[in-house]
């Protein structure tokens, strides 16, 4: 089905893979007639075309990217555009597209959700940007639908901005770092690694994009194999899949910790360009005759299979025929799981599940960036046309992706045939894929075609103990199950379908009417509508000379999500207020984590102060002695205190930057992590002016402990000087030496550091 390949290969023509042997080199000559060096082959990726078309520097090396469009969503776009406006925000620069498609509902805190939509439009106005009201479209289709352009770089703030189906790299970052582009800046990396993902042959009868993309996350994401590497789509197997399908394996990419990802294209691209009126944004992008890539994922569609991603991770991944036939087996993996994922911290078990030898589910959800495409919707009606989900305690709710396809799946039937199903279709909205919208009931389990299914995303708050879980599966099969009243059912098996396969007519005239368009035109004269909750970020210190860590929270999982960080859900309608939002930092993962924070942040903010000396604060005065001891002239004027988390390997999931920022409105100076498991959480770590420390000592084993102190000697300096190891103490009696590391630091990053954040980088 799926196989990875040791090494690195060449594709000839697009289509032959040569393993990079001793003889790869002769083989490729005899072929071509000509010799090619492995470095000139790597050029001939699409993904070095773009890059190189879109860096600013003269090095390849480091990349200095600038990209065409910028698109955020209403959690992301307050946050960012308040950091800009600190900054020095004029204009701007390029097409900048709010969507309001995640704090759409206006149910929760009172006014504060429209009141961030007003703050947005008045910013799209004053500014000169795009506005795209509540329920229009959710963020990712309103961008394949009218943003997207071949050849072409988008950066979004949601960690799901992949549109490489439709010939355009697109990253999902942090809001700093769309901050920057606002700002004139450039992204900022090196040259990333390029993985071919080789499709061949073609997907059977109820085999649909999530299918695909659940095999691929399986096999890639536990692995790191394309860790913060561009996914090239390529092989005979991409003009097998129609532009949905593409579109909805492209969108899962994010889930193997990729940085990007982009696909050949051809006439079915042209085509999706064509109907949605903008024929002049097409453009064919292929492999050059001899292309290098560091790695191949070579793929038969034909043998990939209906699947299921069993809570509590996309990656956890079975085909559906495994789990009926093994449901006690897989049920109890699950469980054994749970103790690592939820602590303890509620009572678990799936076992109640099974109904006459077969897995029952509450609930059926196909929606947002994933699941609710045209197609997908299509075949999920054609699926349930004629039959019902019961009257028991089954629920199946659809979201289409935008306005546009909701209306044609009126005038085509398929919502009528959903709803006499039994079917609530809903309008565009992307909260039931991060816990705000159709909420299962407390140990109940759904499974839904969309992005994903940590612990938390479908609305559970164990603090209260209350718990469901999330399996995501493919739309057909969903609906299958639906049909099937509730008990988990492979579309592969239902083969009494016919499947209508509609044509797609795209309505221009309901983003005409509706969207808010400057056509990149600022109004200066406008005002900006500001909610009460809407608050500015608080003054934020430059590093000092030496820096005292204690640490407020220590994490064993083997990955730590950026829901586990900072809660999704209903926190979502604080993300405009820093200091609230942050009261909800690791608050499902360590409650006390809070309080903790604070009670060490009170430190820093008595030398801010002058209120008092460090010694008169009781618990630092120990610490203090024990340093001194060493380190006499470090006290006043030369020191800051702050709190530090442990984690094995944080921030997998969201591009949410709120995961880093609450840490630092918190007092955070730093974090310390075995690795990090993905750049976007990293990049948020340094642009809000915290430590990425890393640490080689095992977890299990670490020389430090939650609630010990540790002293950074001279730690502006280590950062100023680019030194890459730097010395630190474990405080007790005396100092116990440790060893921290900082990583690849660009000299840009180091600056942000210095400074204490992006946002007085800028202000200089």
């Amino acid at each position: 089905m799926i196989k990875l390949y040791n090494g690195g290969a060449y594709l000839l023509n697009g289509t032959e893979l040569i393993e990079d042997t001793n003889e790869a080199k002769a083989i490729i000559a005899a072929k071509t007639g000509a010799e090619v060096s492995k470095e000139e082959a790597a050029k001939e990726t699409i993904a070095y075309g773009i890059l190189e078309a879109h860096n600013t520097a003269s090095d390849m090396n480091r990349l200095k990217i600038k990209f065409d469009k910028l698109t955020s969503h209403d959690i992301t776009f307050v946050g960012i555009i308040q950091t800009a406006r600190a900054s020095g925000l004029e204009k701007f620069p390029i097409p900048y597209v709010l969507t309001n498609c995640h704090n759409s509902l206006c149910a929760v805190g009172g006014t504060i959700n429209e009141d961030d939509h007003m703050f947005g439009l008045t910013c799209a106005k004053k500014y000169g940007g795009v506005y795209v009201p509540p329920h229009q479209a959710v963020i990712h289709q309103f961008a394949r639908e009218m943003l997207a352009g071949g050849g072409k770089m988008i950066l979004g703030s949601d960690s799901h901005t992949r549109y490489g189906a439709l010939g355009t790299m697109a990253m999902g970052e942090g809001g700093p770092e769309l901050v920057k582009q606002l700002l004139n800046k450039t992204y900022d990396i090196k040259m990333p690694g390029v993985v071919a993902i080789y499709l061949d042959g073609e997907p059977g009868l109820g085999v649909g994009p999530q299918d695909v993309a659940l095999a691929i996350i399986g096999a890639t994401f536990a692995n790191g194999y394309v860790n913060n590497k561009v996914m090239e789509f390529v092989g005979p197997g991409v003009e097998k899949l129609s532009a949905d399908f593409r579109i909805g394996i492209d969108v899962m990419t994010t889930e193997t910790t990729c940085l990007s990802s982009i696909w050949k294209t051809d006439d079915t691209i042209k085509e999706f360009y064509d109907i949605h009126g903008r024929s002049e944004d097409y453009k064919e992008l292929a492999p050059g005759a001899v292309a290098y890539y560091d790695g191949v994922v070579y793929v038969d569609l034909s043998k990939i299979k209906p699947m299921i991603a069993m809570p509590f991770h996309p990656s956890n991944v079975y085909t559906i025929d495994d789990v009926n036939a093994n449901l006690k087996d897989v049920l109890h993996d699950v469980e054994q799981r749970a103790l690592v994922s939820l602590d303890g911290a509620v009572e678990y078990s799936l076992q109640d599940k099974i109904r006459n030898g077969k897995l029952y589910v509450e609930q059926g959800i196909i929606a947002g960036c994933a699941g609710g495409g045209f197609e997908n919707i299509c075949a999920a009606a054609d699926i349930i046309r004629g039959k019902n989900i019961g009257a028991d305690a089954f629920t199946f709710s659809v979201y289409p992706a935008s306005t546009p396809v909701y209306m044609e799946l009126v005038r085509n039937g398929a919502v009528a045939d959903l709803m006499a199903a039994g079917t609530i279709v809903k309008t565009a909205f992307c909260g039931p894929c991060f816990g705000a919208g159709d909420t299962p009931a407390n140990n109940a389990f759904s499974i839904r075609h969309s992005t994903r299914n940590f612990p938390n995303r479908e609305g559970s708050k164990l603090q209260s103990g209350q718990i469901s879980s999330v399996a995501l599966m493919d739309a057909r099969s969903i609906a299958a199950t639906a049909a099937n009243k509730g008990y988990l059912t492979s579309a592969a098996d239902v083969m009494d379908i016919e499947y209508k396969a509609p044509k797609y007519h795209f309505d221009s005239s309901i983003y005409a009417n509706r969207v808010f368009d400057s056509k990149g035109v600022a109004d200066p004269d406008v005002e900006i509508q500001f909610g009460p909750n809407i608050k500015d970020w608080p003054a934020m210190s430059a590093l000092p000379e030496n820096l005292v860590l204690k640490v407020v929270s220590e994490i064993h999982d083997p990955v730590t999500t950026t829901d586990e960080l900072i809660p999704s859900g209903e926190t979502s309608s604080y993300r405009s207020n820093p200091l609230g939002l942050a009261e909800f930092a690791l608050s499902r993962k360590d409650p006390a984590y809070v309080g903790r924070a604070k009670e060490v942040q009170k430190a820093q903010k008595a030398i801010e102060a002058h209120t008092c000396p460090l010694e008169a604060l009781d618990e630092l005065k120990p610490v203090m002695a024990a340093i001194r001891g060493a380190y006499p002239n470090v006290g006043e004027g030369n020191i800051g205190v702050g709190s530090t988390i442990f984690a094995v390997k944080p921030g997998d999931g969201s591009a949410r930057e709120q995961a880093a920022s609450c840490q630092k409105v918190l007092g955070g100076w730093a974090n310390i992590a075995n690795e990090y498991a993905t750049k976007r959480y990293r990049s948020n770590l340094i642009n809000w002016g915290m430590l990425p420390f890393i640490t080689e000592e095992n977890h299990d084993a670490l020389s430090f402990k939650n609630g010990d102190y540790i002293f950074v000697p001279d730690v502006r300096k280590a950062v100023e000087e680019k030194q890459d190891v730097v010395k630190a103490f474990v405080v007790g009696e005396g100092l116990k030496a440790i060893e921290l590391k900082l990583g690849d630091l660009t000299d840009n990053e180091r600056e942000i550091i210095l400074k204490g954040c992006l946002i007085n980088y800028y202000r200089g």
